[in-house]
């Protein structure tokens, strides 16, 4: 059996089970451990599976974009430990961009008393709460608002991005994998490539139940960082790959 032919087949498998054991994959497709690990690493650089202790699972796809409230409920210890961690690479008087989301918001909340910094949101709740408890500059993007993620979206939002220069990018996602970000709701795209090619900096805030999904629309791939913040749960192999693209790594 030739490796794509071998590959297609280990695919079949895993959508039909999800989660499928090397052991199984072995005694399935008649070849070695090194083999099926090879045909694993593969596909897995190519973003359509992920590796787990003792085997292989399937992407699993993001359908719709989970609602503020939604994901405030979700791995607060994580995104608080993301936070903190932020807050460290974010020398004095530099301008900075917090993306949409809660895990961004932690870090808004640990910004408040630094008068240096000049923040640039799309995201309302970061600047409600900056507005009430900042003492540093504000700017929100404006343009098309999306009422479930309290965020603007669109080309008016990615306009406005385009038309400046910022240090550092804190970017945030649902929906990661090692071929890159994605997301379900296609307004998103500007908005996220606009800050790409906006700040000299990027970096990936992202606790790590979001990594391994997969959603409709591609953003950009993951090279395009420079660093990625995420928590110790984000499994061996996907740190690995990580540290071969040369992107920084913290794991909190």
């Amino acid at each position: 059996m030739i490796p794509a032919e071998r590959q297609r087949k280990l695919l079949n498998l895993i959508s039909h089970q999800d989660i499928v054991s090397i052991n199984t994959l072995v005694d399935v497709l008649g070849v070695s451990h090194m083999t099926v690990r090879r045909d694993i690493q593969k596909l897995e650089d190519e973003g359509k599976v992920i590796s787990v202790s003792g085997g292989v699972q399937t992407l699993e796809r993001l359908a719709i974009e989970p609602t503020h409230n939604d994901k405030s409920l979700l791995s607060p210890k994580e995104k608080n430990a993301i936070g903190e961690k932020a807050v460290t690479l974010i020398p004095m008087g530099v301008s900075i961009y917090l993306d949409a989301g809660t895990t961004t918001l932690e870090i808004a909340k640990k910004l408040a008393e630094r008068e240096d910094l000049l923040i640039v949101t799309n995201d309302f709740v970061i600047a409600n709460f900056l507005m009430e408890y900042g003492k540093g500059e504000i700017f929100h993007t404006g343009g098309r608002v999306n009422k479930a993620n309290r965020s603007s979206v669109g080309e008016l939002a990615a306009q406005f991005l385009q038309h400046i220069s910022l240090d550092i990018a804190f970017i945030s996602t649902s929906s990661w994998n090692m071929n890159g970000l994605s997301t379900p709701d296609e307004n998103k795209i500007p908005v996220k490539k606009a800050i790409i090619n906006s700040s000299q900096q990027r970096i990936l805030v992202s606790d790590s139940s979001k990594c391994g999904k997969v959603a409709t629309f591609f953003i950009c791939p993951l090279t395009v960082f420079d660093s990625i913040i995420c928590d110790n749960a984000l499994p061996d192999n996907l740190q690995k790959n990580i540290a071969e693209m040369e992107i920084t790594l913290y794991l909190v």
